[in-house]
């Protein structure tokens, strides 16, 4: 995707379309932009750029005639693939070696939601990031103080992690979430992503078919897809995954389910349902992957314990992680399983990275030991009970006639489902351009919906107080269309 992010100098004695058809031509020449690239439109670029159409008709002539672009009829200006003038080096043709690469792209949205969240202007309203107002500065910065008396070096750990972190993990998950696991059975991970992409690549054979939730956050990423595997949607009620939709499995299927406060629709499996769900997969003998980074995240009521927590055959991996309790920059995830799948997995993570950080792995372990972690948490469930509070009542307001939606009873969404169709592509063009940026819900499904994530755990409460309003106009204004 070509991104331009220069203007011309205006001041500069070089006539304007010739600084533009330098900038073009230094972005070529580094190989930014591959032969084949597709320009943006004479309209945008003009936008772009600060400039009247004229000056970039005037520069992409220049570059047509020299061979470095050319001009289809219905396809756009394109980087050329033909032979280019003497006054410029060739570089490789790097179109080609990123399509031969086996991991697939983005989708163009989430390409533009990873971009645009470092942009600063926008109300980022379907963040899945806790504030930066309630990162626990004071907290972390205890915690950094006592460290180095405690931190015997800062080396290279095993393939499980810190084993100090491992003992500690081991006790928290027993008294949390009922899970009866060793530290030999946990590994520690950069986050749970890459817990996913380790069991992609090395737990599963291409052609394999992976069961997920429909909507679900493993649908907005290619990790499986990019190993050759199979996602297949099943549709969820207000009890979770409906797990008898699921065709009889194959040795190679896999289930991944986010029980507790589901990303996207923030739905919690009742214990009746996981107790189903258990003994439907130990009876296909499919292995389930149970995804927990928000389970810690309950308001009221605590939540189901985890579906680990009844497995008695070593049937279900276990993925948690602290960037949803914490901040996502610690990367800090664990994985628990049986020891041949842990050990396994660990091998393939020392011929990644080599460990996840040394001195977040110590901050955890004084963290959990200490008991601030549990302190923190009940603190934070605090706060983000009442910007749920707010974030509903300012949906009652301003999407009554538009919308239905959950109540969320811990975690970070709200699952806004428009009640007519509308272009959720457009809708999402039109709020980015009024600097509100969003999470479409058809990022995460299988089949056309018209939904939104919503988080209230990441803007302000009155900017996304703000955001929801023009929204609100916005699908009305669509709607009238």
């Amino acid at each position: 995707m070509i991104t331009i992010d220069w203007k011309p100098n205006k001041q500069d004695k070089t006539p304007i379309y010739r600084q533009i058809i330098r900038y073009i031509n230094d972005k070529i020449a580094a190989g930014d932009w591959p032969i084949g690239s597709r320009l943006p439109s004479q309209r945008a670029m003009a936008e772009a750029f600060g400039v009247n159409r004229s000056t970039i008709v005037s520069a992409m002539e220049e570059l047509i005639s020299y061979g470095i672009l050319e001009s289809g009829f219905g396809g756009g200006t394109r980087v050329a693939s033909n032979t280019w003038s003497l006054r410029m080096s060739q570089p490789p043709d790097w179109n080609k070696y990123i399509a031969s690469g086996p991991f697939r792209a983005n989708l163009s949205t989430i390409q533009t939601i990873n971009k645009m969240e470092f942009e600063p202007g926008y109300i980022r309203i379907g963040t899945g990031e806790l504030s930066p107002e309630l990162y626990p500065g004071r907290l972390v910065s205890k915690i950094f103080r006592s460290m180095p008396e405690r931190i015997p070096n800062l080396g290279y750990l095993g393939p499980l992690g810190l084993p100090e972190l491992g003992k500690a993990l081991s006790a928290w998950l027993k008294e949390n979430q009922g899970i009866d696991a060793d530290a030999s059975n946990i590994m520690v991970t950069s986050g749970s992503l890459q817990g996913l992409q380790l069991v992609s690549v090395c737990m599963l054979k291409r052609g394999s078919n992976v069961y997920t939730e429909a909507p679900s956050y493993l649908k907005s990423l290619q990790i499986f897809q990019s190993a050759g595997m199979q996602l297949s949607g099943v549709s969820l009620d207000e009890e979770g995954l409906q797990y008898w939709h699921i065709k009889e499995a194959s040795n190679d299927a896999l289930l991944y389910t986010i029980p507790t406060f589901h990303n996207p629709t923030g739905t919690v499996m009742s214990q009746v349902r996981r107790k189903e769900v258990m003994g439907f997969c130990q009876k296909q003998r499919m292995p389930i992957l149970e995804d927990d980074a928000y389970g810690q995240l309950w308001f009221d009521e605590e939540p189901p314990k985890a579906l680990k927590s009844m497995d008695k055959t070593g049937s279900v991996i276990y993925m948690g992680t602290i960037s949803k309790t914490m901040a996502p920059g610690l990367r800090i995830g664990w994985v628990v399983g049986p020891e041949a799948v842990v050990y396994r997995l660990g091998d393939v993570k020392m011929q990644t990275d080599y460990g996840a950080s040394s001195v977040s792995q110590w901050m955890m372990t004084e963290l959990i030991t200490s008991g601030d972690y549990d302190i923190y948490l009940q603190q934070l469930r605090t706060e983000l009970k009442a910007r749920r509070d707010y974030a509903l009542a300012v949906l009652e307001k301003h999407f009554a006639g538009l919308a239905t939606w959950n109540k969320p009873e811990g975690g970070f969404y709200i699952w806004l489902r428009l009640r007519h169709k509308v272009s959720m592509d457009k809708v999402f063009q039109d709020a980015l351009k009024a600097g509100i940026l969003l999470n479409p819900g058809n990022m995460y499904d299988y089949a056309e919906n018209h939904a939104i994530r919503l988080s209230y755990a990441y803007a302000d409460p009155e900017d996304l107080s703000r955001a929801l309003a023009s929204l609100a106009a916005m699908i009305e204004k669509h709607l009238k269309r």
